[in-house]
């Protein structure tokens, strides 16, 4: 019934929230703003132009045009990436299990599309994918569907027939939004929080999917069961 995999990346993938955390405490704070930790957990989630606009509508600066701050912010990114990137727990078993199942993979990020083959050649997995789609080229990102229903027009599948791997609520919600079925992976801190409740089906790391978790999504495509 599935024919798809479509995964998140940063945080799914690869460790790599901890560097938007770095980055924007250090462009920011060059510019006279406090990112604190509360603070840059709530705009994680964000694409970098919301973020970048976010903090310039809380303390306005003067000295560069918001895009340069913002692809200052992905080039120090991107930077730590390269230098220090780790793959998540059970990505690259899952990648190939779905591969040698004969499943088509796409990747679909809110992240930039110059940080994706960054990513990709860190952790080696470019071979993986058929498709990848970042925000930069939709209307609007997570939570909005519109990167998902590009992911399933260029895999050339139906929503329905998509699984999707996401380990942020706002991911989740634009997966759900886009009529396919969602499986939440959420940080090891976050695993109880009620936001990943409306996923198709929760676990704790990548390694742990496996063929009883698709029959059961099959299951409940078909009304059979509620999860």
């Amino acid at each position: 019934m599935f024919q798809a995999a479509i995964f998140d990346m940063d945080g799914l993938l690869i460790d790599s929230e901890p560097f938007w955390r770095t980055a924007e405490k250090e462009v920011f704070g060059s510019l006279g703003i406090e990112v604190t930790e509360e603070l840059s957990i709530k705009t994680s989630r964000m694409t970098t132009r919301e973020v970048t606009a976010h903090w310039f509508s809380h303390k306005p600066w003067a000295q560069k045009s918001l895009e340069d701050v913002e692809q200052t912010v992905i080039q120090k990114v991107g930077e730590l990436i390269g230098n220090n990137g780790v793959m998540m727990p059970g990505s690259i078993a899952l990648l190939h299990y779905f591969k040698q199942s004969g499943y088509k993979i796409g990747l679909a990020t809110n992240s930039p599309q110059c940080l994706i083959p960054i990513v990709l050649r860190k952790l080696q997995i470019e071979h993986c994918f058929d498709i990848t789609v970042s925000s930069d080229f939709v209307d609007k990102g997570k939570p909005s569907p519109d990167i998902y229903i590009k992911a399933a027009s260029e895999l050339s599948t139906p929503p329905s027939r998509c699984i999707v791997f996401e380990d942020s609520a706002r991911g989740i919600q634009a997966a759900l939004a886009a009529g396919m079925s969602v499986v939440a992976v959420p940080e090891k801190g976050n695993f109880h929080d009620s936001r990943f409740n409306i996923a198709d089906i929760k676990i704790r790391q990548l390694s742990d999917f496996c063929d009883q978790h698709i029959a059961l999504l099959i299951k409940k495509q078909n009304n059979l069961v509620k999860l």
